[in-house]
């Protein structure tokens, strides 16, 4: 489909696609960034949209001169936060009804189900660790609303989890994203990034296949 393979071009070529939003939105780019991690974290309609991606090559154009890598680590730490804490309201107001929802395009069962079982293996620190695992990311506050998870205890690991990943990943990008070796090869750098990522995901799948 047509649209498939321009969401992959997107996110092959983040890095290009960033740099014409920065020359044609100029300091506009702080909120569409914003927006989209907010929409990343916080609407378990989205987990589609890049995350570990945008921040690392957001971080490079940054450090390329484009951007003030400081302001734009605390804007997408608010939005992570913001983001995780929308989630969990939704779950929580939702709570068990969720299950009843068919399965569509843009909603699964089955990520919700993965994502308890990977609280149940992790207790409250699965939302740090789910900050560096794309859909459970974005399912891990869902469902610790849907559990009913006292909030103040989930803000704590939020805003912990939000640091590490904002912070790790942004600057990452502003001091390693423009050294040749990597700006050169930045596309099997992005490509790097979403494997890895994933890996957990299909690690925990592989565990679930191999435990039926």
């Amino acid at each position: 489909m047509e649209w498939i393979s321009s969401f992959v071009d997107v996110i092959l070529h983040l890095d290009q696609h960033l740099l014409v939003l920065v020359q044609n939105y100029g300091a506009w780019i702080y909120g569409i960034l914003f927006l989209i991690l907010f929409c990343e974290t916080g609407l378990v309609v989205t987990p589609f949209l890049p995350g570990d991606s945008l921040l690392f090559v957001a971080g490079a154009i940054a450090g390329a001169g484009s951007m003030n890598v400081h302001l734009l680590v605390v804007l997408l730490l608010t939005a992570a936060v913001l983001g995780d804490s929308l989630n969990y309201a939704i779950g929580h107001y939702i709570g068990p009804k969720v299950f009843r929802f068919d399965d569509s395009w843009f909603f699964k069962k089955g990520y919700v189900e993965r994502t308890h079982r990977f609280f149940e293996r992790h207790g409250g620190k699965a939302i740090i660790l789910a900050r560096f695992v794309p859909i459970v990311r974005t399912y891990a506050p869902f469902v610790a609303g849907i559990g009913a998870m006292r909030y103040r205890h989930f803000l704590m690991f939020n805003v912990a989890g939000a640091v590490l990943w904002v912070a790790l990943l942004a600057y990452a990008g502003f001091f390693f994203g423009n050294l040749p070796l990597v700006r050169n090869n930045l596309t099997v750098v992005i490509l790097g990034i979403v494997v890895l990522s994933i890996m957990p995901a299909v690690v925990e799948f592989w565990r679930t296949k191999r435990a039926t």
